[in-house]
């Protein structure tokens, strides 16, 4: 039952965070909130939580939201009953029928942009309890354990995890193409990746430049390695171009055309002299920001890695990835990549990550992170004994859950279709205390999804606004008939769930947001604009279609404000 006297307290609608704490009030051990009342939640056996983007009130015949200034916009909303014998009626019966209110809900965000819904669910703050606890077992570590480099070397499972190629010797993940190449190793054993510290391998920074070629592609335009001990630069070499280059990516790589014109050294030729620095016995370590990009240019897979995006943490939790400049600055004090036009250096790159790898190493394991102060809700619940076993939990979703948001959960199954959801649901329902699983059909039909730019895009989640990089044409919704054929899918999709789950179930679906299109697009405009301006260009040179206004502004932040709004629907299956 809802609190209405407490929700019209409350500034803002119920937030994704206020869903995620009623998930773990109800399958862990967090307080119950305020929002809410919800009696017996200890007899509560399983929690199944959808996300369903795309599910708009006009779709569930709800009224609109009051805007009126006596009205408060947040309290529920009843659900009408869904029409029956009337043609082309629209809607999901299964919701319409089911639940009895609609409460309003509010995606996270700032004024210019909505942030990732996924995120907001999945990582929560730690308990005052679980803090300490970390903190005390963090300082007893560190005083035990030698102040060495090599205990921050990547685990197999991290390099998997975060797309490094991986050596045929350790597993069998990565199948090299044509033209790669692999450090040689006298010993593979456990050693390789934990070596004693008595063992001193010598550690190399490392940071490798590119170009954009007429294929389409890009190649490796510099490279450049630091000795960690020395600081001294043992190799750095321009690598001449295989076929011509239309992009000198200036901005990013500081490379020009002038620079380039004097590199003699293929790329055949750098790749070896790489290899026969690290193929040396110990096998040398390979430090680098975002490592994992320059072993892809070099073609080159290695062992021994250390990884600043990895060992440091993003001030809003994984699984984002800080950014080098950032932490220079942050925890080195002093400013990289400032040069404007003049692009990235790969010497000052390379010495910024050996830097940063020595604070670390001088100050402990916890210097520039942020992990006491938030956690994934699986591992939340993998504390919490309020069931007298530990909760199990699984996550069901598009792509590879396993590395995001479902890192710590007991089961993670990856999808590609919504019919794959539901299946992963059904077979994971009787094993498992908490499910989460998200259909995107709906809200791809309506246009609401489009594809994901390569590189760090791919930080982002499907929920939230399309990139920003987008076209500003966003993507044609379906025609009615085909938004309905997907409508009755969902609703029988929901209906076979919800039979197959045991009594005493709470059954919590929510929206995540409304429409980001035309949010995506302004803020594409946006984008657009600031990088013209930044590459020199004067705001009245631009045309009227590339120009930014206030009045561009306050629409931006309207429909900011727009996309934020959800639904939640909340309900507890009987015997």
């Amino acid at each position: 039952m809802y609190a209405k006297g407490e929700i019209l307290k409350r500034r803002e609608a119920v937030g994704i965070s206020d869903i995620r704490e009623l998930v773990l009030h109800l399958i862990a051990d967090a307080p119950p909130p305020s929002w809410i009342r919800v009696e017996h939640a200890r007899s509560i056996k399983k929690v199944v939580a959808l996300l369903i983007p795309g599910l708009t009130p006009d779709i569930l015949s709800l009224p609109p939201l009051p805007t009126s200034a006596t009205a408060n916009p947040h309290l529920p909303l009843e659900v009408p009953l869904p029409q029956t014998g009337a043609e082309n009626a629209t809607g999901v019966p299964f919701i319409q029928c089911t639940f009895t209110y609609a409460c309003p809900t509010r995606a996270p965000g700032d004024q210019s942009r909505m942030h990732s819904v996924l995120n907001a669910f999945f990582q929560g703050p730690v308990t005052g309890e679980e803090k300490k606890r970390r903190l005390t077992e963090r300082l007893t570590s560190e005083r035990l354990q030698d102040k060495t480099p090599v205990r921050y070397l990547l685990s197999l499972e991290q390099m998997i995890e975060n797309g490094y190629p991986i050596p045929s010797y350790l597993a069998e993940t990565f199948e090299k193409p044509p033209g790669w190449v692999e450090t040689k190793v006298e010993i593979v054993d456990d050693t390789l990746l934990s070596p004693p510290n008595t063992l001193a391998p010598r550690i190399y920074a490392m940071d490798c430049e590119m170009c954009l070629t007429d294929d389409g592609g890009k190649q490796l335009a510099r490279v450049c390695l630091i000795d960690y001990a020395s600081g001294i630069v043992i190799y750095d070499q321009l690598v001449k171009p295989s076929r011509p280059v239309v992009d000198y990516l200036t901005r990013w790589s500081g490379i020009t055309a002038e620079a380039l014109s004097k590199a003699t050294a293929t790329f055949e030729e750098v790749q070896a002299h790489i290899i026969s620095v690290l193929s040396v016995t110990p096998t040398p370590v390979l430090l680098g920001h975002s490592l994992e990009s320059d072993l892809h240019a070099l073609k080159i897979c290695h062992p021994r890695c250390i990884d600043t995006a990895l060992i440091y943490n993003h001030p809003r939790g994984r699984p984002l990835k800080p950014g080098l400049a950032w932490l220079t600055k942050k925890w080195c004090g002093r400013e990289i990549q400032n040069r404007g036009e003049g692009g990235h250096d790969p010497e000052e790159d390379a010495r910024a990550c050996l830097d940063l790898l020595k604070k670390k190493v001088d100050n402990g394991p916890g210097f520039g992170e942020f992990k006491v102060d938030t956690e994934s809700i699986f591992e939340r619940m993998s504390r919490s004994r309020t069931k007298g076993v530990a909760v199990t939990s699984a996550i069901v979703d598009h792509g590879n859950p396993s590395a995001w948001h479902g890192q710590k959960a007991t089961t993670c199954v990856a999808c590609k279709t919504d019919a794959e959801v539901l299946d992963g649901l059904l077979a994971s329902v009787d094993s498992h205390h908490f499910l989460f699983g998200r259909f995107t059909a709906l809200a791809d039909a309506r246009g609401w999804i489009t594809p994901k730019a390569t590189g760090d895009a791919s930080v982002t989640d499907t929920t939230a606004a399309p990139a920003s990089a987008a076209a500003s044409s966003p993507p044609e919704s379906q025609s009615p008939a085909d938004l309905q054929a997907v409508l009755v899918a969902l609703d029988a999709q929901l209906r076979t769930l919800y039979a197959a789950l045991p009594a005493r179930t709470a059954f919590v679906i929510f929206t995540g947001h409304a429409d980001p299109r035309r949010m995506a697009a302004l803020n594409a405009r946006k984008t657009a604009f600031e990088g013209a301006l930044r590459m020199g260009g004067r705001a009245d040179e631009l045309g009227p279609e590339a120009r930014w206004t206030s009045a561009d502004g306050r629409e931006l932040e309207e429909e900011v404000e727009k996309a934020k709004r959800g639904l939640l629907f909340l309900g507890v299956k009987g015997a």
